[in-house]
């Protein structure tokens, strides 16, 4: 396999174009009238299951890149701050049975992108005090 395959809808091209040019540090290789593609050649795919109490409509919980340290978590962080995003941070957190150092950008349409650093695995799924993969549609926990 060469690529993993994502596609997303969305509701203005050119924001999300540019959106994801700032989040993935590269422009776009194809862009039509309503379309546009973008090929990564790095990072590998992470994929999660999510239990939820009912599941309707879009069945996407988040995307997220998994990162190798906390540094990169930090550079990726402030990287796209001064990109003009706003980064939700969550360092030090029991999540998902893992302790994880993150944070979340949310694209134009609520798309919700996890970037984290695993530090360690932990025996339970969150910590009391963190928000743990909060669901920006649900506002409820939905562990990585």
């Amino acid at each position: 396999m060469k690529y993993v395959h994502v596609g997303i809808n969305v509701t203005d091209l050119e924001k999300s174009i540019a959106f994801y040019q700032k989040v993935f540090g590269v422009n776009p290789v194809k862009v039509k009238m309503d379309y546009a593609k973008f090929l990564l050649e790095s990072p590998g795919l992470n994929f999660t299951l999510n239990v939820q109490d009912a599941v309707s409509g879009n069945q996407v919980n988040h995307f997220g890149f998994q990162v190798e340290s906390t540094e990169e978590i930090v550079a990726h962080k402030e990287r796209l701050e001064k990109e003009g995003f706003f980064a939700r941070d969550e360092m030090d957190t029991t999540c998902c049975y893992a302790v994880q150092d993150k944070f979340w950008v949310t694209d134009p349409d609520g798309n919700e992108w996890e970037f984290f650093y695993t530090k360690a695995d932990s025996d339970v799924s969150k910590s009391e005090s963190t928000s743990c993969c909060v669901d920006s549609n649900e506002r409820k926990n939905t562990c990585c």
